[in-house]
């Protein structure tokens, strides 16, 4: 790889991991992944972190993808963790951190229009109750391991049975 493209991705890395403001809004760490280059679905995770009022995620859109939801996981009482889409949207308290993390509370990536590539970026505008509309650049990280960056990752799965296996859909 030669030094100027290395050092081009290298700034657009740094730019990517930028922290994103908006009101007394701040975005860290976001990054997307999908679960293959074939995937039709994709997720992005990142940290809001608040640093006024209380406030509230209330929506996302992107053009990266025909429909983008707010998710959680919810177990079945049956041991299997489904996902579940979060009309309400998230509550982000006065001084507060929110982390849309793999296995948790993330943004749904849906009937992507394109293939998540690792190390491209994707507009993501996330909409607050009070703070408004932020667009941020997410980055596409494919390698990034459950557990490394900014939040307490865990492994992201649609429909795993108790025992960590693909549940067929």
């Amino acid at each position: 790889m030669s030094i100027a493209l290395r050092s081009l991705l290298a700034g657009a890395a740094m730019m990517a991991a930028m922290p994103a403001f908006a009101a007394d809004i701040m975005v860290e760490d976001a990054y997307a992944r999908s679960a293959s280059p074939a995937a039709k679905s994709g997720a992005a995770f990142m940290q809001i972190v608040n640093h006024g009022e209380d406030d509230r995620l209330i929506g996302a859109a992107s053009p990266a993808a025909e429909k983008v939801e707010l998710h959680t996981h919810v177990e079945t009482g049956d041991g299997v963790m489904q996902m579940k889409h979060v009309e309400e949207g998230f509550e982000i308290p006065m001084h507060g951190t929110l982390s849309l993390e793999r296995g948790g509370n993330h943004v749904m990536l849906m009937g992507l229009t394109a293939p998540l590539e690792q190390g491209d970026s994707i507009p993501v505008t996330l909409t607050f109750e009070k703070a408004g509309e932020m667009t941020v650049d997410v980055m596409v990280d494919l390698e990034r391991a459950p557990g490394e960056g900014a939040g307490h990752d865990m492994e992201h799965s649609h429909g795993t049975d108790k025992d960590g296996a693909k549940k067929a859909e």
